[in-house]
């Protein structure tokens, strides 16, 4: 199984980004799934998830600014994020929310202020 984020970068304060997670080597289309965040010194948390039939639960301190979704014809996941803060920060990882598989490396997001 392969999970690769993409889509970080630096961004201001305010700004919008939009990830993409590539599956491979996994039934995409029946696994529930998540964007995982782990800002500096702290542990990963998981941010947003979306169910195979596409329902979807944010946590409380990204809610109304990301919005996640998935194409399983592409087997890919997005996570737009806009009005972007400084807490934000971190590297983002995809992968399964139940039995999650070997992590990916991530991709970094930095919002300055």
């Amino acid at each position: 199984v392969q999970l690769q984020a993409s889509g970080g970068g630096l961004v201001q304060a305010g700004g919008s980004l939009r990830l993409s997670c590539g599956a491979s080597g996994m039934i995409f289309s029946i696994n529930a799934m998540g964007w995982y965040r782990q800002a500096p010194g702290k542990q990963r948390e998981l941010v947003a998830r979306i169910t195979s039939g596409g329902s979807t639960n944010y946590a409380d301190s990204v809610k109304g600014r990301f919005t996640i979704s998935r194409d399983n014809a592409k087997n890919t996941m997005y996570l737009q994020m806009n009005s972007l803060k400084p807490e934000d920060t971190g590297v983002y990882y995809c992968n399964r929310v139940i039995g999650t598989v070997r992590w990916g490396q991530g991709t970094q997001v930095t919002v300055s202020s």
